[in-house]
């Protein structure tokens, strides 16, 4: 049913809570995992088109993503990573095209309608916009 998931990671303790329910569904369902990060920062926004060095932060999110990445290896499942560089809505909606992944995974912080407007909601731009299912699950603070 779901050959490969796109799992989207926030590098933070969101992740916690993302991660056990993927792994389990993985197992379940023999699929691939496509752990995607998204850099937003200053240097990941425009490195292409300035030409610049990757910097610490970008250094950073690679480690965090081979890190996770051999943590569910460990368990058996076959991971690959994906650094994307700029806005993370549009970044992990193309991955998932081009990677051709049947099923999105994100976590969902239950923002409510003002934090939204302010803090804006990478789930539902890219729930708006998928044409894949996705899979949300909500955080828990451990």
């Amino acid at each position: 049913m779901y050959r490969k998931i796109l799992v989207a990671l926030e590098r933070s303790d969101a992740d916690q809570s993302l991660l056990p329910h993927i792994t389990k569904l993985a197992k379940t369902l023999q699929s691939q995992l496509l752990l995607v990060h998204v850099a937003e920062g200053w240097a990941a926004r425009h490195y292409d088109e300035l030409k610049l060095k990757e910097s610490e932060e970008m250094k950073e999110d690679r480690r965090y993503l081979e890190q996770a990445a051999e943590q569910l290896r460990a368990q058996g499942l076959q991971v690959s990573t994906y650094l994307a560089l700029g806005d993370p809505p549009q970044e992990i909606l193309n991955a998932a095209e081009r990677e051709q992944c049947d099923l999105i995974a994100m976590t969902s912080h239950g923002h409510r309608f003002l934090a939204d407007l302010f803090l804006g909601s990478t789930i539902e731009e890219v729930r708006h916009r998928s044409t894949v299912p996705i899979l949300v699950v909500k955080w828990r603070p451990h």
